[in-house]
């Protein structure tokens, strides 16, 4: 959390590949090359971390569907891989606020639809009492919230995978901005977790660091 000003952190979590992609070139569906770098040791406990520090997510239409349809299972599913179960049961508890033009309603316990835009939806959830605001893999929404500048944090895990053609997450119209590197972890398949904070004149120049796991032992 945010303890600068109280007020709450931002954070955007993604895969990317070397290229810049968040897809490859048959289109949105085509994320097969995430797969192998997503059940790492280090790609889990990613994803665990985020249980420690964050109390809402934020979702597009897609992935929300997507969660909703596979996470809840795991969540009570004993046989599952431990972290993905506790990452599983974080996700039903938290609030999750879904952002849609299409959907009227959602039926995943805890989640809502936003009744504005990420960007004036993320700056009012910041003014309100909670841990971190964390954009699950959404890339409209973190592409909205980085043009305004309403990111914080930045959690990438960077694939070693050229992809040739897709989507890119950083497009022109950005404003420019300054990042600290807060941590770097290699996973088995080459992929690296990174950790990019904001700077932002107000702050020290001390990056802020993350608990440590056991990945980095």
């Amino acid at each position: 959390m945010n303890q600068d000003n109280h007020r709450r952190t931002v954070a955007a979590n993604i895969s990317l590949s070397l290229d810049g992609r968040i897809n490859g070139a048959t289109g949105k569906d085509d994320m097969s090359w995430i797969v192998p770098h997503a059940v790492t040791d280090v790609a889990r406990d990613t994803m665990v971390r985020q249980t420690e520090t964050a109390t809402t997510v934020l979702l597009g239409r897609k992935n929300y569907e997507g969660f909703s349809s596979y996470w809840p299972a795991v969540a009570t599913d004993e046989s599952a891989e431990p972290r993905d179960r506790r990452y599983a049961q974080w996700l039903d508890s938290v609030e999750k606020v879904v952002f849609s033009a299409t959907l009227t309603d959602v039926s995943w316990t805890n989640a809502r639809l936003a009744d504005a835009d990420p960007v004036t939806e993320a700056r009012r959830l910041r003014d309100e009492p909670g841990g971190d605001i964390v954009v699950q893999n959404s890339s409209s929404v973190i592409r909205a919230l980085l043009e305004a500048d309403e990111i914080d944090r930045l959690i990438i895990t960077q694939c070693p995978e050229l992809v040739g053609a897709g989507a890119h997450l950083f497009s022109d119209g950005n404003p420019a901005t300054s990042w600290s590197l807060t941590s770097v972890t290699p996973s088995e398949t080459g992929a690296l977790s990174v950790v990019y904070d904001r700077k932002r004149e107000q702050e020290e120049e001390v990056p802020r660091r993350l608990p440590p796991t056991s990945a980095g032992r």
